[in-house]
């Protein structure tokens, strides 16, 4: 018999005391007794029997949320092909309903607080946000809005967006959202797909110690949404209402109990939109019941979230994370919004959120983690985190360097949870789990009621082994149809195209045996030598580690000859200069950190990495550019947060030629 190879160490294991404590250790025995779940086995067999028996969990998740149906359901799953599962058909019920029922038990507790660069925290009690919703949502109704119309928003992370957005929902309005530094152009993008009948505006925003104007930008929305109704005028920087608009305390001031329209369950919540790299964004449509029950299995098991934890989670309006964070009203949970920049006034600034708000579960983005490590921030010495039990991670996998500075600078005994989803289901499909071991680099498991799974080109499953992120079982939270997709077919190529009737998400993942995830980056742009496919994220965690690196991208283009170009191209940091010397630690690093295999054929200066709006370093059309596309066919030019440095690469393509 051959030995087992040894098991890693975990980084950080949950005491006994947590694991009894947590919300899905108490939702598994009740499980076990009501609804046939696995009492034993923990996580594993828990994860097992939800995917094994898709209904039966589904319908313990209703159960043990009180998820309230004003019409009950059929049954759990309709037609279970996927696209178009049809989920819990004959259902009406209301999402904003649900994330208001705190108000009932604890109208004087804190429903939203939140901070801006001043970091004055403002406060919004359970009872202050109903009155809201409900006035906000009585004037709506009086405005002609229906159950179906588009509500929209251009603003930043503030209570009025929240506030909107449950309006919207209590009305049954499809809410739609941009945040202010979107330029006009790509807002209209996105908005003029949908055609709104409301626009919720402010008048600038304040970012980075600076104020920000926007009244033209409103102007021309305004000017380019012709089926605008209203325009409803928010003065964060306290300008007066442009003419013709309303104003949000006028529509805000009455004290009306909310009235919630029950709606089917996959009647539309909101739509998001995927930063399309090419044509025009998706614009991804989310139901109300699908959010509903995905949201409270995720917030309330998997974030272990409840009425005494404080959610924080950095993002903006224009990310699905923006509505992920507002669910965690459904759970009872005080929710923190921050608008601003991260660093300011430095680097360490969301950490001073954090003890300031007493947040119990801190969200951010790996890039940030990796950026506070790079500037000596100290964030245990410095703040007082003692209430910090979580730190997530999203937007790109979380480095090994990365946990380890999180469990020596923020604490020993922090949960780190590296979380991936998409915008596509605006939620995880691998992640979080309190009851899990944390291993470095490594999601701690696939989410409950997902059947994840790496396969290879020809569906074959994988363990151990890279494959493509796939997802076997229909999830609540799958867009109901993308906004003007007639035929589905856009939506049906966007995923479907490569397994029949499978979930294909283009992220290159690892399943191992000890049943954790590793996510390698994008398959779509991923880099394949010589056959063998290596993720780019593994290239920027080790080139990013060097000190004169301030960030990377690598592309690996196959050429007209047959052959495979890998360039690799670095922003220096203020000083460096890209010498031979340069050059070659950068190569020995990855050869050394890595394989031989991934040494790039170049390593080439840039004036900087091009991004998406979201913030994600765009592989894809600038490997597209370096095999000749024209720059109007490689990128939608709205997707991007500075077309000038593609126009860089475009330029070097032709030199290149």
């Amino acid at each position: 018999m051959s030995t087992a190879a040894p098991q890693p160490q975990p980084l950080w294991q949950p005491g006994p005391d947590r694991v009894e404590a947590a919300a899905i250790t108490r939702f598994q025995s009740w499980a076990a007794e009501r609804h046939g779940a696995p009492a034993e086995g923990g996580y594993e067999a828990l994860h097992r029997w939800s995917v094994e028996h898709l209904e039966t969990f589904w319908e313990a998740v209703v159960d043990w949320f009180d998820i309230r149906f004003a019409t009950p359901y059929a049954r759990v799953l309709g037609d279970r092909t996927m696209p178009g599962a049809q989920w819990f058909p004959g259902a009406t019920l209301n999402y904003a309903e649900h994330a208001l029922r705190a108000a009932a038990d604890r109208p004087d507790a804190p429903a939203l607080l939140a901070v801006d660069e001043t970091h004055e925290t403002r406060t919004v009690t359970w009872a202050e946000l109903r009155r809201q919703v409900g006035s906000l949502a009585a004037e709506l109704r009086a405005l002609g809005v229906r159950p179906g119309d588009r509500v929209s928003g251009y603003l930043p992370n503030i209570p009025e967006a929240a506030v909107a957005l449950l309006a919207t929902a209590a009305v049954g309005a499809v809410w739609t959202s941009c945040a202010p530094d979107f330029g006009a152009r790509s807002v209209l993008d996105r908005f003029q797909q949908v055609e709104p009948v409301v626009l919720f505006t402010v008048d600038g925003y304040r970012y980075g110690g600076k104020e920000h104007d926007r009244r033209d930008t409103v102007a021309e929305l305004r000017a380019e949404l012709p089926t605008l109704r209203a325009v409803v005028h928010i003065p964060l920087l306290g300008t007066d209402a442009p003419e013709g608009a309303l104003t949000w305390s006028a529509l805000t001031e009455g004290d009306t109990d909310p009235v919630f329209e029950q709606v089917p369950f996959d009647h539309p919540l909101w739509v998001l939109y995927s930063s399309g790299t090419t044509g025009l964004p998706k614009a991804i449509v989310q139901s109300q019941g699908g959010i509903l029950v995905e949201h409270f299995k995720q917030l309330g098991l998997h974030c272990d979230l409840g009425p005494d934890d404080r959610f924080f989670w950095y993002t903006s309006t224009g990310w699905m994370m923006w509505n992920f964070l507002v669910s965690g009203l459904l759970t009872g949970t005080t929710v923190v919004l921050y608008d601003g920049s991260p660093g300011y006034p430095e680097t360490g600034a969301q950490w001073s959120v954090a003890e300031r708000t007493g947040a119990t579960l801190f969200g951010t983005s790996a890039a940030y983690v990796m950026a506070c490590r790079k500037a000596d921030v100290h964030p245990a010495r410095d703040h007082d985190l003692s209430q910090v039990k979580c730190v997530a991670t999203t937007g790109s996998p979380l480095p090994p360097d990365g946990f380890r500075w999180l469990h020596d600078e923020v604490g020993e005994d922090v949960w780190i949870a590296s979380v991936s989803g998409g915008t596509d289901v605006c939620s995880c499909f691998a992640g979080a789990v309190p009851t899990l071991p944390v291993h470095i680099g490594e999601l701690q498991a696939p989410c409950l009621g997902t059947d994840l799974q790496a396969w290879d080109p020809q569906g074959k499953p994988l363990t151990d082994e890279v494959g493509e992120l796939v997802v076997t079982n229909p999830m609540p939270s799958m867009p109901i149809h993308f906004w003007n997709d007639p035929d589905g077919s856009r939506y049906h190529d966007s995923y479907f195209d490569t397994y029949p009737g499978v979930w294909r998400h283009g992220d290159w993942i690892t399943l191992t045996s000890r049943g954790s995830v590793v996510i390698h980056g994008r398959s779509d742009s991923t880099l394949n030598r010589q056959g063998v496919r290596m993720g780019s994220a593994d290239i920027y965690e080790v080139v990013e580690r060097l000190p004169e690196i301030r960030e990377s991208l690598v592309i690996g283009a196959e050429q007209p000859d047959g052959g495979y170009w890998m360039p690799l191209f670095v922003h220096l940091a203020p000083g460096a200069s890209l010498d031979d010397a340069l050059r070659d630690k950068i190569k020995r690093t990855i050869r050394a950190e890595l394989s031989p295999r991934h040494v790039p054929d170049e390593v080439i200066e840039v004036p900087g990495i091009p991004h998406t709006l979201t913030g994600k370093r765009i592989e894809v059309p600038v490997k597209r550019l370096l095999q000749g596309t024209p720059l109007e066919k490689a990128v939608n030019p709205g997707s991007v947060d500075n077309l000038d440095l593609l126009r860089f690469y475009a330029d070097l393509a032709r030199t290149r030629g």
